[in-house]
């Protein structure tokens, strides 16, 4: 999202971004509303403009794309998704089959499948797994969308291992810290909460899951909203306790709204879990810090 203000201040409306930058409305809205022009392909964008990738990254081709029709890219892809791009081109360099666990169509399992489709195949889910086939037994490992449920894809996983038990795990966790973080909240206080409601929106894989982990672990029933004035009233007639959760990438503003929308009607209580406190960031694509920097030092020598 900062990528994208910055390359506006930088370069000036319109950039073009691939993809929407985050699954959430009111990020891609309000950016839209700054001068982001957002495109599904490279082809939508004017040769020798400035296009973003989205933070859920793209395959090597996009680049090469890019590149042909002479536009200047700055790549935002999160880095827990290139780490695992960069696992994928490592184990197809060492032949291995490559097994990703994801959900078929999500662009993050486009861009992760598109760095060696040679060697991956998609597993979309425990049903998916009687139909994986190999080459090697001894040499197969499984990567994972950044997004999904932590119990699922382990479930996923268990029983790959019961086709394929010299199957290997990734060098390091794929699942999104974030991601993992909230699904765990979520399944300490959702027996608890007799709503539970997700700020989040519809394509977003990680804000889905959170409503599906609360159903499953014993809240009575899960909502997810993009804004307050979506929740229904009836949703929390009779209800003692409501659970507040939100997608990794959806602005506090918009959690906080849920919290006086909540206080209006009575639930002015306000208990507050968070088992690990959030330190990690990122940085902004080199290609931007780069251009940032030569800005501030032509500003500086124009005022001397």
């Amino acid at each position: 999202m900062v990528t994208v203000e910055k390359a506006l201040e930088l370069y000036g409306a319109p950039v073009y971004v691939r993809k929407e930058i985050v699954h959430n409305r009111h990020v891609v809205e309000t950016l839209a509303g700054k001068g982001a022009v957002f495109v599904e392909e490279n082809e939508e964008v004017p040769p020798g403009s400035v296009v973003v990738f989205s933070a859920h990254g793209v395959a090597p081709e996009v680049h090469d794309q890019a590149a042909e029709r002479g536009l200047k890219a700055i790549d935002a892809t999160c880095p827990l998704v290139t780490k695992v791009h960069q696992e994928a081109r490592r184990f197809a360099r060492e032949d291995y089959d490559i097994l990703l666990i994801g959900h078929e169509g999500h662009e993050e399992v486009i861009g992760t499948s598109g760095e060696a489709p040679a060697h991956i195949q998609l597993v979309d889910g425990p049903d998916s797994v009687d139909a994986v086939t190999i080459r090697d037994p001894e040499k197969v490992v499984w990567l994972s969308q950044t997004t999904l449920s932590v119990d699922e894809t382990m479930e996923t996983v268990d029983r790959l291992k019961k086709r394929l038990p010299m199957l290997q795990n990734p060098p390091s966790d794929d699942i999104c810290y974030a991601t993992q973080n909230r699904q765990q909240v979520v399944k300490d206080i959702a027996a608890d909460c007799d709503v539970m409601l997700v700020v989040g929106s519809k394509n977003s894989s990680n804000s889905v899951r959170l409503v599906e982990v609360a159903v499953q672990h014993g809240a009575r029933s899960g909502h997810l909203i993009d804004f307050a004035h979506e929740i229904e009233d009836a949703w929390l007639a009779g209800a003692a306790s409501v659970g507040l959760s939100s997608g990794a990438s959806v602005p506090d503003n918009l959690v906080q709204d849920v919290l006086a929308h909540l206080a209006e009607r009575g639930f002015t209580s306000v208990e507050e879990f968070e088992p690990v406190t959030e330190k990690l960031t990122f940085s902004l694509p080199r290609e931007l810090v780069k251009d940032l920097k030569n800005a501030e030092k032509a500003k500086a020598a124009a005022a001397k």
